[in-house]
Formats: structure tokens, sequence, C-alpha cells
């Protein structure tokens, strides 16, 4: 652990880490540290978390490869899975030693990988295991411990078996729960098509939120835009966006100024335009490509920052061809940038000679 993470062990945000409006949710292969570092420069405020390490890795891995992180990612969630008292002990341990701000553990994962290891969405019908791990991480360490789960499992999908799980695991003192809010199959549904297959229940949400209002309840599942977020946060304390925050980043350069208006980092920062977040973006790509880095390995959560605007095409293709070419840098992120600017100015030339008035508003 280098000395820059063990200092953020005296900047303790507590419980107001995790109760924010707007977070982007844990993903496999998605948000790594790389991703989550390109998002800081999109968004200040937004929650971000980590992909679910298992407690099994943290024990017995290499905990700086799998824990490290920068300061800016912060605030950030470690979220991990697993049901072996004992291992998420450390894991606990772990997240507070590196600097984190809060655990979350994963009941809402429903792969057969993750089922095999009696951890995930499978853990919703042992909700007094669930409460015995949290409160047993909790024990060990001073950070908040926060649940992501699914409204139901199977044939355990009723309102009141949520109920009964949130209220089992409340008991032991956990506050902020997530809830995805389609149920999982556990059986004949792939991980991909439990995320979309099952119908949404958002009012099973709401319900719970009005059932315990002493708890913070965030929502999650389906939600593409914000004005979708500012309508659930008239029923709930927050909203958890997933695949959108990939597939569209730039959607969150207007959260902090809508969400935190008052906040020391919005009020004096305008939305960063894209062209400013790959110019943010340089020097950190130089510095790992630096210390031996594949240039992809961090220009592919980039591919989609122009999304629907000129020259997106041409970016990605630049980026997915020559990010992967032994010795290549920030100079193929230059050169795509140049493209994308260049392919702006063409299309706004030819909207001035078709429109002689100028852009209209």
């Amino acid at each position: 652990m280098d000395t820059e993470t063990k200092a953020l062990k005296a900047q303790r945000w507590g419980e107001a880490a995790i109760a924010v409006p707007i977070s982007i949710a844990p993903m496999m292969d998605r948000t790594d540290r790389h991703y989550r570092y390109f998002m800081r420069q999109i968004t200040q405020c937004t929650l971000l978390y980590t992909e679910m390490v298992t407690a099994q890795a943290i024990v017995h891995g290499d905990r700086d490869r799998l824990l490290s992180f920068t300061p800016a990612e912060r605030p950030l969630v470690l979220q991990v899975g697993g049901d072996d008292p004992t291992m998420l002990v450390a894991s606990a341990r772990a997240a507070a030693d590196f600097g984190y701000d809060a655990i979350n553990l994963n009941v809402g994962c429903p792969s057969d990988r993750v089922r095999s290891g009696n951890f995930g969405a499978c853990l919703m019908a042992q909700p007094h295991r669930v409460a015995d791990c949290v409160a047993t991480m909790m024990a060990a360490s001073p950070l908040p411990v926060s649940v992501k789960h699914r409204i139901g499992i199977d044939d355990l999908d009723r309102y009141e078996d949520m109920v009964h799980f949130v209220d089992t695991v409340a008991q032991v003192g956990c506050r902020h729960f997530t809830v995805h809010a389609r149920k999982a199959w556990l059986q004949g549904l792939s991980p991909k098509d439990n995320r979309t297959v099952p119908p949404l229940r958002y009012r099973d949400v709401h319900r719970l939120k009005g059932a315990f209002p002493h708890l913070w309840i965030e929502i999650n599942g389906g939600f593409t835009d914000l004005e979708q977020v500012t309508e659930q946060l008239t029923q709930v304390d927050g909203v958890m966006i997933g695949r959108a925050a990939y597939d569209h980043p730039h959607l969150f350069s207007a959260v902090d100024q809508r969400f935190w208006p008052s906040n020391r980092w919005s009020a004096n920062r305008p939305a960063p335009t894209r062209q400013q977040v790959v110019e943010a973006m340089l020097p950190y790509i130089d510095a790992w490509v630096t210390q031996g880095l594949k240039l992809n390995k961090i220009t592919r959560h980039m591919l989609m920052l122009f999304a629907g605007q000129p020259g997106s095409r041409l970016w990605k293709q630049i980026l997915t061809t020559e990010s992967s070419r032994p010795g290549a840098g920030v100079e193929v992120v230059q050169r795509a940038l140049g493209a994308v600017l260049r392919q702006g100015e063409i299309q706004a030339q030819l909207g001035r000679l078709t429109d002689p008035l100028g852009a209209r508003p």
C-alpha cells in the first residue's frame, strides 16, 4: 500500500460517504480503477464502487493489486462477495486499511460461479446468515457496511419476503440498502438475462422505503437518464445507475451541479466538456503507460465518451485499433481527439452552409 493511500485513513467520511443521491453500480470487468479515475474527470460527487472482489481473493490474493486506488476516486466503496464471516472480517479490515469509505456486501449477483460459492443473490434465502456477516464486518471495521440485493429470488419473491430480509439485516445495525428492482432467477436465466428479463418492480422498492423510513434505501435497475433519477428521488433516498453509466459516461457531466448545487466542487466547476475530460486523462494515461500498462487497459473505458457526437466512430476506431499496439501511448489518444475535433468542425461548417443564420437555440 503506498503512503498516499495510507494517508486516506485519517480522512474518513463515515455514513455521509454512502448517503448520496446518485451512484454508479459495481460492474464486473468495468468499474476497475481506471474506469473510476476516468469517471472522476466527469463527476466529483457521484459515489463509485469497485468491481465485486471475493473475500477469498482478498484473504489469499495480492491485496495491492486488488484493492489499491488513487485518492481522486473517492468517495469509493469496496464491494465484496462471500459468506464466511472470518474472511469477511479480514476483508472489512483490509478495506479500512486501504482507505475505502465504506464496504458493500453483494447479495445480488446471480451468476453460477457466485452461487456455487454460496454468496451473491442466493444469500437472500438466508437473511440471518447475511445479518451475521454484516454484524461481524461492522464489529471488525470502523467503515459503514451496506448491502446490495435483489427484490427476490426464484419463488422467494413476494414483497413480504424482501421486507423480512431487510428487517433481519437492519436489526444488526445495517442502515444502507441498495435494491435492484428485479428478482433473480437462479435457474434458467443467465446473468445477462437476469439484468433485463425479470420485470422491474419499482413500486416494491418505494413501499420498502415507506416501511423503513429510518433506513437509506437506494434503487437500482433500468435507469438511463437524469430525469428518471429526479423522479425516483421523490420516492427513495438514492438512485444507482449501471450500464448507462458505462455506455454514456458523459451523462454524468451534469450530475454534480444538478444534485449537489451547493457542494464546494460543483459550485465553482462548470460541467466538463468531452475534450476537457480527455485532456485531463492524458497525464494519468502517460504515468501508467510509462509503468508498463498497456494503453487499451485504460482507453477501453473511454470508447463511449463521444457516443452520439460527430466523430464518435473515428474516436472508437482509432482507440480500438491503435491502443493495443506495442509502445502505444498518449499520442494515440491525442490523435483520436484531433480526429473528433476535426469532424466536429466539418459538421459545424456544413451546418453554417445549410443555415446562413447560424446555430439556432
